[in-house]
């Protein structure tokens, strides 16, 4: 006895098969970044030998500490529906809070001035924003303009040396061979991972993006969540200078320009809308090492860094027309 298979039978399995794998990449962003990450890795291993040397997948850690940081605080801004322009700012200028308050506080007061400076400048975009009613670009830019210009102001246009060695153990230490400070950003989106999946300020957040009335009518603090958005931000480029200035052992008043792009970036890139609502800390993590490799990969290729601006832009864009394209164009950003 013998059975034959119709081949219609087996045409329609193999759609429902194509089928199913498009709506998992439609429907799972860490999947898709995950993937573009493979594929970023493999087209610059193949571009250049000197990428998957060991050195250079160490530089690459290091490098993605700094974007790591911000890009987390972004992310819970965009995911509310807001932007914060100030972070690379506000980078700088809780660095050189940091760099003046050593030799009076120590270490631990610098570090806890820092992070003061940043909570205080994050509160304070937040309460502008949520009581003022004031645009959340307006409001950061201002910030961004205020931040830049203290920075310059405390420490007279002058970059602060001599810093504690100890600071610099967070960027030269290692954990199983890979750097600490690279754990510290491992860990720092585990807990914002758990936050926003299991806690009830995760879901509001979420909530607050995607229908900010009807946030209100089930009763959510809106106010509260969304100064709570702006005050991580806030914090989280005050964490990045310290990592910052823990590389060099040297603050700068411009350090941290350009950072507020990089991180916008990364959170675009992992799959997060602009409107708010929609997006993953997970997707931003994969966003930061493929802004990373790429720059990395650039500048194993001898790019001229006059094109590496015009490279990573197009980049973005087309990163965010596929993301749109296999997200079935859910959402306008």
């Amino acid at each position: 006895m013998s059975t034959t298979t119709d081949p219609g039978a087996r045409t329609e399995q193999r759609r429902g098969w194509g089928g199913g794998l498009l709506r998992l990449l439609a429907t799972q962003i860490e999947l898709r970044m995950l993937l573009l990450i493979i594929a970023v890795m493999i087209g610059l291993s193949l571009a250049s030998p000197y990428f998957f040397t060991v050195s250079n997948l160490l530089n690459v850690m290091d490098q993605s500490v700094v974007v790591g940081m911000v890009a987390l605080g972004q992310t819970l801004v965009i995911l509310i529906g807001g932007i914060d322009l100030s972070v690379g700012a506000l980078a700088g200028m809780t660095g050189i809070i940091l760099g003046l308050c050593f030799p009076s506080l120590g270490l631990a007061g610098g570090v806890a001035a820092c992070l003061a400076a940043g909570v205080v400048a994050g509160f304070v975009n937040g309460a502008v924003i949520t009581f003022g009613r004031v645009a959340p670009f307006v409001v950061t830019l201002g910030m961004m303009s205020i931040g830049r210009s203290l920075a310059y102001v405390f420490s007279g246009a002058n970059s602060i040396g001599n810093l504690p060695p100890e600071l610099g153990l967070l960027s030269s230490q290692t954990l199983l061979d890979i750097p600490l400070n690279f754990w510290c950003l491992i860990v720092a989106y585990a807990l914002c991972w758990a936050f926003l999946t299991y806690a009830k300020g995760g879901r509001t957040l979420y909530a607050i993006g995607s229908n900010p009335e009807a946030a209100r009518v089930a009763g959510l603090g809106i106010a509260r969540w969304s100064i709570f958005a702006y005050v991580v931000s806030g914090v989280m480029s005050a964490v990045a200078a310290i990592f910052l200035a823990s590389r060099i052992l040297s603050i700068d008043p411009i350090g941290g320009t350009g950072l507020e792009l990089d991180a916008i970036a990364a959170v675009v890139i992992g799959g997060a809308s602009l409107f708010g609502g929609r997006g993953s800390i997970i997707g931003t993590l994969f966003g930061v090492f493929i802004m990373v490799f790429i720059r990395n990969g650039l500048n194993l290729l001898n790019v001229s860094p006059y094109w590496q601006g015009t490279a990573i832009g197009s980049i973005i864009i087309a990163a965010v027309l596929v993301e749109r394209v296999l997200s079935g164009g859910r959402g306008r950003a």
